[in-house]
């Protein structure tokens, strides 16, 4: 399936990472759920990825019909299920991951900052901007280094000491 650029999208991070086992499971999960996603009647176009075994991203082609409140209430109702099923937590937006060597990690802010302070974390660490909100910004401003990213204006004092 081909996806519109302005397709919505909803990102989950995971507070560990999924075990192999587990993401198989879980995709089979989202994928039975996009299959049969609707929205006031109307199947939506939608699939799941679990980029790296940490995140669950969740997107929606809005030119053929939109995610309304009861659908995105739906898709919540799923991703809670994971949440009790594999015992982690996909709603804490205060752990930042970033990447290292090809390497994912995942921090609370308070250790993130700490990271920062004594240089362990830099201006071009790869974060993740869990806030992008259509496909062409998944793919183009999801990983991205930190100083093209909100983290910057959160953690600028850090970066400049």
């Amino acid at each position: 399936m081909i996806f519109s650029p302005h397709s919505k999208v909803w990102i989950y991070q995971s507070n560990r990472e999924f075990t192999a086992a587990e993401a198989e499971e879980i995709q089979q999960k989202l994928d039975v759920f996009t299959a049969q996603w609707k929205a006031h009647g109307h199947q939506l176009k939608a699939k799941a990825e679990i980029p790296y075994n940490f995140f669950i991203v969740l997107i929606v082609d809005q030119d053929s019909a939109s995610a309304t409140g009861c659908s995105i209430d739906s898709s919540v109702r799923v991703i809670k299920e994971i949440e009790n099923t594999y015992g982690v937590d996909l709603f804490d937006r205060f752990n930042m991951a970033y990447k290292l060597n090809d390497q994912i990690y995942l921090n609370t802010k308070e250790d993130f900052e700490t990271l920062i302070t004594i240089k362990k974390i830099g201006p071009q660490t790869i974060v993740f901007n869990n806030m992008v909100q259509t496909l062409a910004e998944y793919e183009e401003k999801w990983e991205v280094p930190l100083e093209n990213s909100w983290h910057k204006s959160i953690f600028a004092e850090q970066l400049e000491s």
